[in-house]
């Protein structure tokens, strides 16, 4: 037996190093147990096994070399019953010399064997953090008889072996009741969803978002024409999408088209089509979006952008909903319910002569306002959520959010909205290197977030409830005073730029310098109107 030779000894540190390094190489613990006790079996020449305690109180056999299923289960201890809960509720190593006359061996497994002239003992230590037991490491052993056996180094070599695997198990647990406290969330998240009013493929359980979806119901219902406003990427083409599938005419074409990307001629062709030969490359008849749109619903997105020359054409078609091609003159009739979206101030523009107050008052029937999302911060999570499952979904992954990653994007201004959330988050998931994604994966945590120069600086208002995830301030955080401050709280600009010289003006070295975090040494840039060098 290994363990009997004087050399024994020197073979003790290989065999803490290889438990170390196969704890360190996963984080899947039945593994790692498996190859901790095949480890200390070959080593010790025995049967090495690994038992944790239950949520239920009872210590049961984890892993155990050379054992089956069948085996291992019938190896459950309560708290003192046996030398293995009895390990476990004193908290105290045991040896065992020979097992067939001891009375508190139990032989549950039905596993232990020795030849006629070897005995089989039993070494046993608790596997303790914090004082507080989480399972026992053990060994049987069959030597001849006779044999002396050196138990001490036995168990001190256990108690070493023991030491690493639980701190490695209650990192486990650690991540398991994360884990569950997460999924806890986005079940209550869920449920806040139940019993309100849903859009499909529309995320919000804010009262401004159940305001718009209560809308939307209602506007559905009729063919009345709807103005979408709201900032870019607050999703007016999904709210637009929505009340065609809950209209009656969700069975028929939804057609979308995008003004601002099409010039004045080509917006023309584009929406009313062309006959064959009507300019240079028509070499063929083209029907238009309106035409396609036929019994469905026709989508113009950025409708502020189209030019007033045009404006006075689309005017005529709306109202009368009948047009000709381009190069044609034939009228064409069609049915179309028409859904418009704008993130421009209309109302400044028609007073500017921009746009025609007629064709303001034709699309300004039903007006829906789609909130920022730094205006319905309760619905972050949930919406984070959405775009990590949809992430999970295409990338065969199983990736989830901490806490505090979940605090630092409700603390977020998202001046692109749901648009700057689902790049934000398809970033992390994508460069995160472990399952879970914690706050200092986000962007905005490593000073690598390029829309804060959009922010306009204004403090963050919260108006979510008190249950949802509290917001940690980001942006609207007073910088800390000392000496060199001014009566706002900011720092001094003069200490400001001298802290950026000495730093090579690398903004996150000289937030180091000053005690503050990365974003609070943007807003201080732009409060005191720095022009920042690039060296």
């Amino acid at each position: 037996m290994v363990s009997l030779a004087p050399q024994a000894d020197d073979a003790d540190l290989l065999i803490i190093y290889e438990i170390s390094k196969v704890l360190s190489s996963s984080l899947d613990l039945r593994r790692t147990a498996r190859e901790v006790v095949t480890i200390v079996s070959a080593h010790l020449n025995g049967r090495a096994m690994l038992s944790l305690v239950q949520e239920a109180g009872e210590v049961e056999i984890f892993e155990a070399a050379g054992l089956t299923a069948e085996e291992k289960a019938r190896g459950r201890f309560k708290p003192g019953e046996g030398i293995t809960g009895r390990i476990m509720s004193s908290g105290m190593p045991m040896v065992v010399p020979d097992v067939s006359v001891e009375p508190l061996f139990l032989h549950r497994t039905g596993t232990v064997q020795g030849a006629a002239d070897e005995v089989v003992a039993f070494v046993g230590v608790p596997i303790l953090v914090e004082r507080r037991a989480l399972g026992v490491l053990s060994i049987i052993c069959a030597t001849p008889v006779g044999t002396s056996m050196r138990y001490e180094r036995l168990v001190r070599l256990l108690k070493m072996a023991a030491n690493l695997v639980g701190q490695t198990a209650r990192l486990h647990q650690h991540i398991g009741a994360e884990r569950a406290r997460l999924l806890a969330d986005r079940n209550r998240l869920h449920k806040q969803i139940q019993g309100r009013y849903q859009l499909e493929k529309v995320v919000g359980v804010s009262r401004q978002m159940q305001a718009v979806f209560a809308e939307a119901h209602q506007l559905a219902r009729s063919r009345s024409t709807a103005l979408l406003r709201g900032e870019s990427g607050t999703g007016k083409e999904v709210i637009a999408r929505a009340i065609h599938q809950l209209g009656p005419r969700r069975e028929r074409p939804f057609v979308s088209v995008n003004c601002a990307a099409l010039s004045e001629t080509l917006l023309e062709s584009e929406l009313f089509g062309h006959e064959k030969g009507s300019f240079t490359g028509a070499t063929a008849e083209r029907k238009g979006r309106f035409e396609l749109a036929h019994g469905g619903t026709l989508f113009l997105d950025e409708i502020g952008e189209v030019s007033p020359a045009f404006q006075t054409k689309l005017l005529r078609v709306l109202q009368e909903m009948e047009f000709e091609r381009v190069g044609g003159n034939r009228s064409i009739r069609v049915d179309v319910r028409l859904i418009c979206a704008t993130n421009k101030n209309l109302e400044q523009a028609v007073q500017e002569g921009e746009f025609r107050a007629d064709l303001y008052y034709r699309i300004n029937v039903v007006t829906l306002f789609l909130p920022p999302l730094r205006e319905r911060r309760e619905d972050i999570p949930l919406l984070a959520q959405h775009f990590l499952d949809k992430f999970n979904r295409d990338n065969a992954t199983q990736r989830m959010f901490s806490h505090d990653a979940l605090e630092v994007m409700i603390g977020c201004n998202w001046p692109g909205n749901v648009r700057e959330l689902e790049n934000c988050i398809e970033r992390a998931a994508t460069l995160s290197r472990g399952e879970i994604i914690r706050g200092a994966d986000l962007a905005c945590q490593n000073n690598r977030c390029f829309s804060l120069v959009l922010q306009s600086g204004e403090p963050a208002r919260r108006p979510f409830p008190v249950d949802v995830v509290p917001a940690r301030p980001i942006v609207s955080t007073p910088l800390p005073g000392g000496e060199g401050a001014g009566a706002d709280g900011l720092i001094d600009r003069e200490r400001l730029i001298e802290a950026l010289e000495r730093c090579g003006w690398v903004q996150a070295k000289a937030a180091r310098l000053l005690n503050i975090t990365p974003r609070q040494i943007g807003y201080a840039i732009r409060k005191h109107g720095i022009a920042v060098k690039r060296l």
